[in-house]
């Protein structure tokens, strides 16, 4: 398998979980438990994460040579919980 094939799989899977757990963990703490500080972390490494998926599809566009409607598709899963997961299965 390409090496660019393998780290965007890293990086899309390091996304989602960081999503889920920013989403499911670290926002309930904020406004649960008035610990706002694991956001503060959690929302850094989701956001780092983030730009490298998107840097990474792009890179992915030319590998799979995707049309840009793919790429939109892959883009858009960016923001949904489970998105990245769907498209390592679907797209990669």
């Amino acid at each position: 398998m390409n090496l660019s094939i393998k780290l965007f799989k890293i990086i899309s899977t390091l996304e989602a979980l960081s999503f889920l757990i920013l989403l499911g963990i670290a926002m309930p703490l904020k406004y649960i438990a008035d610990l706002p500080g694991f956001v503060s972390i959690i929302g850094m490494a989701h956001g780092i994460l983030f730009v490298l998926y998107i840097l990474g599809a792009l890179v992915m566009k030319k590998i799979k040579k995707w049309s840009i409607q793919t790429l939109l598709i892959v883009i858009l899963c960016s923001i949904l919980p489970f998105g990245p997961f769907y498209v390592e299965r679907k797209y990669v």
